[in-house]
């Protein structure tokens, strides 16, 4: 990584980032960050010897790529702050703020090239997902050093549509509360049935471990999968056949949805004027 790059933000992506971008052999020297939070600034630095930042704008100045990892609300007022620095320098902007459109982020930094992208929780210990969208403004150079940088914490994938982060953010930006839920659901349904808090959270944190990593690792559609695991008049059939009689899928699609119009109207709501 031969960009020099600046952390906004050094909080749990932040410091996952910059963990994954050392791990993969960048110079702690090209890494940069400033956080309001001293404590937070004196650990990284304590943790990985980046550099730290008195103020944003000293963390911009000769950065390449300014990795925006501040809240949602926060960052029309960060940008917007740093709009004089940004111009002078003009790096690349990369954004993991959830629900702030890139023309909102590029007309509050004064037009530089900007990419989205929407990692999730799984990021913190390195197997997540990334999807990452950019416009025609953004070039091939901007979006491979994007995928380079996002690669450090999981997979990476691009979307063309801007529209589509909004399904993004509700399948996989949610997704992993999902089967947190589902892992809680079968860890009490074991208890209510007689098994000790122990044994049912084992079976049903290493249930969903190794569900997850079979659906990785097979060239089988989860459908193929999960009909391979339900014998015929068997128990796995009694379990689901209730599940479709209460309209689970239903439930879950309307869910989803749920989460991909709130992710709309955030952006409408945070990226306004």
């Amino acid at each position: 990584m031969k960009q020099r790059i600046a952390f906004i933000g050094g909080g749990n992506m932040g410091r996952s980032l910059i963990g994954g971008l050392i791990a993969k052999g960048t110079e702690p020297s090209q890494l940069v960050v400033a956080d309001p939070y001293a404590p937070t600034l004196q650990s990284l630095q304590a943790q990985y010897n980046v550099q730290i930042a008195g103020s944003n704008a000293d963390a911009v100045r000769d950065a390449g790529v300014v990795l925006l990892a501040v809240k949602p609300q926060e960052l029309r007022n960060v940008v917007s702050s740093l709009q004089e620095q940004i111009q002078r320098t003009r790096p690349l902007l990369i954004s993991v703020a959830a629900g702030i459109l890139a023309a909102d982020i590029q007309r509050w930094a004064g037009g530089v090239p900007v990419i989205r992208c929407m990692p999730n929780r799984p990021a913190l210990q390195g197997c997540g997902v990334t999807a990452l969208y950019a416009n025609e403004q953004v070039s091939q150079e901007h979006r491979a050093l994007a995928e380079q940088i996002l690669g450090a914490v999981g997979a990476t994938l691009w979307v063309e549509r801007e529209t589509d982060m909004d399904t993004v953010t509700a399948i996989s930006g949610s997704g992993p509360a999902y089967f947190f839920l589902l892992i809680e659901m079968l860890e009490a349904a074991g208890q209510s049935l007689g098994l000790s808090a122990e044994v049912a959270r084992k079976l049903a944190v290493e249930t969903a471990y190794g569900s997850g990593f079979m659906a990785r690792e097979s060239s089988d559609s989860p459908a193929t999968l999960r009909q391979q695991v339900t014998s015929k008049g068997g128990t796995t059939e009694a379990a689901l056949k209730h599940l479709e009689a209460n309209n689970v899928r239903a439930i879950f699609s309307q869910a989803v949805t749920a989460a991909a119009q709130r992710s709309a109207q955030l952006a409408k709501e945070l990226g306004s004027a």
